[in-house]
């Protein structure tokens, strides 16, 4: 893996097209309308392969209870910077400066808030609009800093906020959305990734590098063309990480993620979704139902289906 602060060659088009999981349903009544509302898990993104990676009761309660979480300042801020420098290539080249982005952030604030209007709760009435103010102004900074890694005059994006999806010969379908895909004059593809934090140690650089894999198997796959670059955009601590793949570093993460959908599959069905403790703990939105604080988890809303040779691994009934 290589660190950078410029431009580099660009990525693909690919296509994708939600698919629908059945509805399981028993009995009647409450918990009737509870396991129908419930689905098994039917595709792996990023995101939530690294959530079962991280911890697989937090898997459960985001993918198959749908639990509630509390938006966050950090992750809302990402979220508005994404949808500015997605709109910033409506432009022409010669407006993609860095005032006219900035001049976007208040409109796409306000299409975050018509969208989810909790949002305003994380911004206290007391203070005048001083705490919104700073975030804000937080935001814009991220926005410069971008101008000092990229050069967005020079950039034509094929695509932006990309939904991609296919389904490997196994069966298992993966998708996810892609930041941002640029294709050279050669035809060389780069997937780009932006991050509002800051850059990983060299330790933990794999791991940020596991969801540009995933999705360069995805373009693979979708348009049998492996990427030449995975680039990564840390706003947070103005850097640039690239890392070139090749086939061998793809076969490998379709055989983990095959894996991984294995244990999934076996916990959808058992019931059996173990906390795994870690520091990351302290920031979960679910202590109050987790076993590791104390917590009961909500009934599991899917059907189990028993172990050969004894009762499943779910969890035990609160009488046992």
């Amino acid at each position: 893996m290589t660190t950078s602060s410029g431009a580099v060659p660009g990525a693909a088009d690919a296509e994708g097209a939600a698919g629908a999981a059945a509805d399981i349903t028993v009995g009647g009544g409450a918990d009737a309308a509870a396991v129908r509302a419930a689905v098994a898990p039917s595709s792996l993104s990023p995101s939530r392969a690294s959530d079962f990676m991280r911890c697989p009761l937090l898997y459960r309660f985001r993918v198959i209870d749908k639990l509630p979480e509390k938006p966050s300042a950090a992750a809302t801020r990402g979220t508005l910077v994404h949808a500015v420098l997605e709109r910033l290539f409506d432009h022409p080249a010669a407006e993609r400066t860095a005032p006219a982005a900035k001049a976007l952030i208040p409109g796409q604030w306000e299409r975050l808030l018509e969208s989810k209007p909790e949002l305003a709760e994380l911004f206290p009435e007391g203070d005048e609009g001083a705490g919104l103010a700073q975030w804000l102004t937080e935001a814009e900074a991220l926005v410069d800093r971008w101008f000092t890694l990229e050069d967005p005059t020079r950039l034509e994006p094929v695509e932006r906020e990309f939904f991609v999806e296919t389904e490997l010969e196994s069966g298992l379908r993966l998708r996810g959305i892609i930041d941002r895909v640029d294709v050279a004059p050669t035809g060389e593809v780069r997937i780009v990734d932006y991050k509002t934090g800051k850059a990983p140690r060299p330790e933990y650089a794999e791991g940020a590098l596991f969801q540009m894999k995933f999705y360069a198997l995805v373009v693979w796959r979708l348009k049998q063309v492996v990427p030449r670059r995975l680039q990564l955009v840390y706003l947070g601590s103005g850097e640039v990480l690239t890392y070139d793949p090749v086939v061998e570093d793809l076969e490998r993460v379709e055989r983990k993620l095959h894996a991984l959908w294995e244990a999934i599959r076996e916990a959808t069905e058992s019931g059996d979704w173990r906390p795994r403790p870690t520091k990351l703990c302290g920031w979960c939105d679910h202590q109050a139902v987790c076993p590791e604080f104390g917590g009961t988890p909500p009934a599991y809303p899917l059907m189990i289906t028993p172990r050969p040779g004894g009762a499943s691994q779910g969890w035990p009934a609160e009488d046992s």
